[in-house]
């Protein structure tokens, strides 16, 4: 059996990331929580402040066999705007920016190649400010934000 590993991604509120990540053959565990931050043991209502520094991310545990790290880059980019400064949609603070986690120097090479083939496809028609950063203390959020939209049968945040 393969060794499992862990991905970390910050790309906004962390309940639809989440969810976007569950539903990938290969992921074998999700957990939301916070990262990147100076502050320890951070709560939701910490976080919300905007002084700690901590991005709202999704944990991400899977097997490589069966869903490579490329992929989940392609999830990740494709899943919200990485143009937008400490923004996603209506979320806007340092908590909802788009970061990428890395655990391994090998994913800092796949993560730092993945953005600049998608800086160079077109698709994007400003700069994209997706942070490529050391994996640092993960800390769990608050039990009733796992799943959440899934507690709620809701498959996305998006109201419309």
């Amino acid at each position: 059996m393969a060794q499992l590993e862990k991905a970390t991604f910050g790309a906004g509120c962390f309940w639809g990331v989440e969810e976007t990540f569950r539903s990938i053959k290969g992921v074998t565990n999700t957990a939301v929580g916070y990262e990147g931050g100076t502050y320890t043991n951070p709560t939701y209502r910490d976080v919300c402040t905007d002084q700690t520094g901590h991005a709202e991310v999704v944990e991400v545990e899977y097997n490589p066999e069966q869903v490579p790290y490329d992929q989940l880059l392609q999830v990740f980019w494709e899943n919200h705007n990485p143009t937008t400064l400490n923004r996603q949609g209506p979320d806007v603070g340092t908590q909802y920016r788009s970061a990428i986690f890395y655990h391994t120097p090998e994913q800092q090479k796949e993560a730092e190649a993945s953005k600049e083939r998608m800086q160079a496809s077109g698709r994007y028609k400003r700069p994209i400010v997706t942070q490529i950063v050391p994996a640092t203390t993960f800390y769990r959020a608050e039990e009733y934000h796992q799943r959440y939209l899934a507690k709620r049968g809701l498959s996305h945040c998006h109201f419309e």
